[in-house]
């Protein structure tokens, strides 16, 4: 199991993330560089994760900035720098690699976004 699949495991345990198997949307709502955030509650915990879709790949990340844990986006599904070249934080102006989610300028570079195993399955996108 890699790691990132291990992460999304415990934070599972421990908050309101669907559960794998989960159908978040159809690929064909994603245009290449598209964003779509989610939100999840059980009881008084919620998880907010979304999605990026970069060429073919879709990639999911926790909705959460690593610096002070406010979302990224204001929940307009805005994820990216207007160019698509990065996810950004509307928070502070983070910017993040859209491959590996690394912070790579603002107030927490060097650390990353956190995982949220997604994949495709026919024409829908799921919680892997």
């Amino acid at each position: 199991m890699a790691v990132g699949a291990r992460r999304y495991r415990r934070l599972h345990r421990l908050s309101a993330a669907p559960a794998p198997g989960t159908v978040l949307c159809r690929v064909e709502d994603l245009a290449d560089l598209g964003t779509k955030g989610f939100s999840f509650w059980t009881g008084e915990l919620m998880f907010r994760g979304f999605v990026v879709r970069h060429g073919e790949r879709i990639i999911g990340w926790r909705d959460r900035c690593p610096h002070i844990g406010t979302p990224l986006s204001f929940g307009d599904d805005r994820y990216l720098t207007r160019d698509g070249a990065m996810i950004l934080c509307s928070t502070h102006g983070a910017v993040f690699r859209i491959e590996d989610g690394l912070c790579l300028g603002g107030p927490c570079a060097g650390r990353a976004l956190t995982p949220w195993p997604v994949e495709v399955r026919g024409d829908d996108v799921v919680v892997a």
